[in-house]
């Protein structure tokens, strides 16, 4: 009889990880299939444009469906070199509604699996 300091006994057995290969393959079907609409649903966000907007309109800011800024626009009235503070509360706000607006982007495009946690980084 071998010796190797392990207890043969059944009772104290150290759990058994499970083999990869032994998952059934629909299950691993369904994930690439999530992940394939997860990838759908980043694209078709992405061709999508936003415009957040402050101050009635006098600052916008247009992005991508992803977040990437494509141009921000400033109304020449709402620029007052002595009231710089208030311009950049307009820039803040207009980014505010922009990120609003593409967490429904979000929400809408991925549907079912947006449980699955937000592409973009918001909460």
């Amino acid at each position: 009889m071998h010796d190797d300091g392990l207890d043969d006994d059944s009772d104290s057995a150290a759990p058994v990880e499970a083999d990869p290969g032994d998952l059934p393959m629909e299950g691993l079907g369904g994930l690439l299939e999530q992940a394939q609409q997860v990838m759908a649903a980043q694209q078709a966000a992405a061709e999508r444009e936003i415009e957040g907007v402050a101050g009635g309109g006098v600052i916008r800011i247009r992005t991508t469906g992803t977040g990437q800024v494509l141009g921000v626009t400033i109304a020449p009235e709402v620029v007052d070199p002595s009231d710089v503070p208030m311009l950049e509360d307009l820039v803040v706000a207009a980014m505010h509604d922009m990120n609003a607006k593409l967490l429904e982007i979000q929400r809408e495009t991925m549907g079912p699996l947006s449980g699955l946690g937000d592409l973009f980084g918001g909460g």
